[in-house]
Order: structure tokens, then sequence, then C-alpha cells
């Protein structure tokens, strides 16, 4: 499931990830992939031990509780603090495919489930930098504006097109779901949105009860938690 999140940042928030973003110590974007994503990756990235990282990190962790939506579509149990990229002058990231599993310090591993882009730039800011996402229904060029956010399943294909003009600045992040299979959270996505489109429409209680048990029921056959 692709799904554009808009407006996750807005206003004094975005502005402030902007300006410290801006005067920030850039470093290779290659120190943080294997040997084969660092054949395909030219960019930059603040340090993975970056203060600045940790701070601008939890403004955005704060900004996706309060987003409905995303949780709604993501059902998160564990985040990789956001890490803060930099596309420039030529500056591309050919295809490739994320790690499954990937470490949070201290022994414990996060599953990449789920893959999250947002952007901090508007498109009329830089040309190119398009994220590109293959899947069994072709290629998927992604754009969007200042403070939206884009949630695509880890396991997809993607490149960052090369940014000819301005700089392209982003947060990226990955979140390992409650429930594993991309399907069945699709699934859940979909009646959660139906529950609550039924709710504001006045649709029968009773009937719009049972069907949040039965959302709640395949929630807990299938999370891990």
């Amino acid at each position: 499931m692709l799904l554009h999140v808009p407006q996750v940042l807005a206003g004094e928030e975005l502005a402030r990830l902007r300006q410290a973003l801006e005067t920030a110590e850039w470093t290779d974007g290659r120190e943080t992939v294997g040997a084969q994503g660092a054949q395909v990756k030219r960019n930059q990235q603040l340090p993975d031990a970056s203060p600045l990282r940790a701070e601008l990190g939890r403004v955005v962790l704060a900004a996706l509780q309060r987003s409905p939506l995303f949780f709604s579509a993501a059902l998160p149990l564990k985040f990789l603090p956001p890490r803060f990229n930099r596309y420039t002058g030529g500056g591309e990231y050919g295809f490739h495919v994320d790690g499954a599993v990937m470490g949070l310090g201290q022994g414990e591993q996060l599953r990449s489930d789920l893959s999250c882009t947002l952007f901090l730039c508007e498109p009329e800011e830089y040309d190119g930098g398009e994220l590109v996402v293959s899947d069994t229904y072709g290629e998927h060029e992604v754009k969007l504006p200042a403070g939206d956010l884009i949630l695509y399943p880890s396991s997809s294909l993607h490149r960052v097109t090369p940014v000819t003009r301005g700089a392209r600045l982003a947060s990226f992040f990955w979140v390992q779901s409650m429930v594993r299979d991309d399907a069945r959270r699709a699934m859940l996505f979909e009646m959660d949105a139906a529950i609550e489109a039924l709710r504001r429409g006045g649709a029968d209680r009773e009937a719009v009860l049972r069907l949040t048990g039965v959302y709640h029921n395949l929630l807990r056959q299938w999370a891990e938690v």
C-alpha cells in the first residue's frame, strides 16, 4: 500500500526543521548503507550520532503521534529514529530495497515493514528528486508538498531521481508494524476508514459497533506485540 499522509508537519514545526537543516553539518550518506547500497547512493545525511538529528527526530515522531491517518495505516509498533538527508548537485539514489532488519541499539532489532519519507521542501524549490516506487502495478513517482509524508512497503524496489537544481531535504525512517503482512494491514486500514465514515454519517450504532468488533478481533488475531 502506497499512502500519502498530508500535513504531518506544518507552520512553525516545519520552519524550525528547515532552518536547522539549512545550517547543519552534513556527511556522506554512504556511511549508513552496505556495500551494495553504497554503489548507487549519492547524497548527504546528518550523522547518526548528531544531537541535531536526535532533536529533530523527536519533533517528527511527536507529529506522527498526532496523525490518525498515519496510525491507522501503519499500526506502528517500533520506529527507527528518523534520519535526515539532502540531495543536491545531481545527487541521487539508484534502485534498491531497504534492509529487512535494522539495529535500534542495546541489542534491540526492528523489522522494516514500512518505509517513510517526509518531504521538507516544496516541489518548486528543486528539480528532480522524485521518489520512484516500483511495484506490480508499475512505477509511481512521488514528489509531495513540504510537510507531507509518503508511506510504502519496505519490500518495494525504489529510487530517488537526480536533483539537478536546488536542494531536496527530507526525513526518512522505518516502521515495524503490529501487523507484518501488507495485505492484511491494508484491509484493516480500509475497514477502519469505512467504520469512521459510517460513524460520521450517522449509521446505525449497533451495526457500527459490530463492525468495530470485527476490526479489533482481526487486529487481535494478526497483531504481533
